[in-house]
């Protein structure tokens, strides 16, 4: 009776979106892939916004057609400046339909949008699921052996770490992080409310950080995240609903009318992570476990995304020519493209933040002549638009 370990050509580490859309997408490929990770969304009224690129990925997969039901469209973005500021500019409109677009993405919560891909990923052919946490890496010049914490190892040519910011894949490959971590936390949960959002996401910038609420289905539901100071924060997330609930309507200046909390509540504190290198020997990062900072702009879970279109148009170009899609050559493209579109999405959110933190009057004239150039220059709106959306350069095949 053969008793060696299983093998693989890819083992992603991670049961995540990003993870999950990796393995979906190596899978259909005729990549034999192993995903190793338990099945365990946490319910804290997170959604994500995914962008045009990234319902690209998600139809390309075959999940596309059963978030859609779920998923409301974003088809402006309002962006108002609560900072109390001298150089105050106006409020900033930004509308898909400029850019050629009838969303700039759909908003769903994050919850469903994972079980939806578990769910693939459970009958998906070619995809053999470990559902276990992965507890060691080891690696030699050749493959890499994954420890589970239940029943035997995992070995592969190629592991994924899509195990999120914490990531034990990252750190027993000795990848070197940078972490920092901001004054702020932030409310998430589901609304109910008097008013229809008519498909408009509204970001107040307040001298807390930005407060956003963004469409969900049926018109007169929304997500909410609250970026504030920690402990304002803390202790907003110890209030009842009825008084959480108006004190969100008040922040909102009552904009979509009264409100009442529908969905569970999160309390997230806001840091930032970053790699020097998203691959390593027989190793690639994904997701937050090579990049993480706080949720401006819906940037986060849509750069995951990308590093795992990205990562399968590596792993498909080395194994239709034959070549180890483990081996450092094979993911050198793959690094270099990622690297530098995680530095500039971490630097603009970063940016942003820190400026909303500051009450110095250069840094506040700056934010409010950038918002209001936005506002008024049309060609430079709708590059920041089509940028915000989806990179020109080194766009994954997938999301095209």
């Amino acid at each position: 009776m053969d008793s060696s370990p299983p093998r693989f050509d890819v083992a992603v580490v991670g049961a995540g979106a990003a993870g999950l859309g990796l393995a979906l997408a190596l899978a259909r490929e005729g990549i034999a892939t192993a995903l190793v990770g338990r099945h365990a969304p946490v319910a804290d009224g997170r959604t994500v916004a995914l962008l045009d690129g990234s319902v690209r990925f998600l139809d390309a997969l075959g999940a596309w057609a059963e978030v859609a039901p779920h998923a409301a469209p974003l088809a402006e973005l309002h962006i108002v400046d609560d900072t109390g500021s001298l150089f105050r500019p106006p409020p900033a409109r930004f509308v898909s339909t400029e850019i050629g677009l009838p969303a700039f993405g759909w908003n769903v919560e994050s919850a469903r949008l994972v079980e939806t891909l578990r769910a693939q990923a459970r009958s998906a052919p070619g995809l053999t699921l470990f559902e276990s946490d992965a507890v060691g890496l080891e690696r030699d010049a050749d493959e890499a052996r994954i420890g589970l914490e239940e029943g035997g190892p995992v070995v592969a040519r190629l592991v994924v770490g899509a195990d999120g910011a914490r990531s034990r894949m990252r750190e027993q490959a000795g990848i070197a992080t940078r972490e920092w971590s901001y004054p702020q936390a932030a409310i998430t949960t589901l609304l109910a409310h008097e008013r229809p959002h008519r498909d408009v996401s509204t970001e107040f910038h307040t001298r807390q950080g930005p407060f956003t609420l963004v469409p969900l289905p049926g018109g007169h539901r929304s997500s909410l995240v609250w970026v504030t100071g920690a402990g304002p924060a803390r202790r907003l997330s110890e209030l009842e609903d009825a008084d959480l609930a108006r004190a969100i309507e008040n922040q909102a200046q009552a904009m979509l009318g009264a409100m009442r909390i529908d969905g569970p509540r999160g309390l997230v504190p806001m840091r930032g992570l970053s790699v020097a290198s998203p691959v390593g020997p027989r190793i690639a990062l994904v997701g937050e476990a090579a990049h993480a900072f706080p949720p401006i702009g819906a940037q986060g879970l849509n750069l995951g995304l990308r590093d795992a279109a990205a990562l399968r148009d590596s792993v498909l170009a080395a194994t239709s020519d034959g070549r180890d899609p483990g081996a450092r050559q094979a993911l050198s493209g793959f690094a270099r493209s990622r690297s530098l579109d995680a530095r500039l999405r971490t630097a603009a959110v970063d940016t942003l933040n820190r400026s909303l933190l500051s009450s110095l009057i250069p840094i506040d004239a700056l934010r409010g002549l950038g918002l209001l150039a936005m506002t008024t220059i049309g060609p430079l709106r709708r590059i920041v638009m089509r940028e915000g959306v989806l990179p020109r350069l080194g766009a994954p095949s997938l999301m095209r």
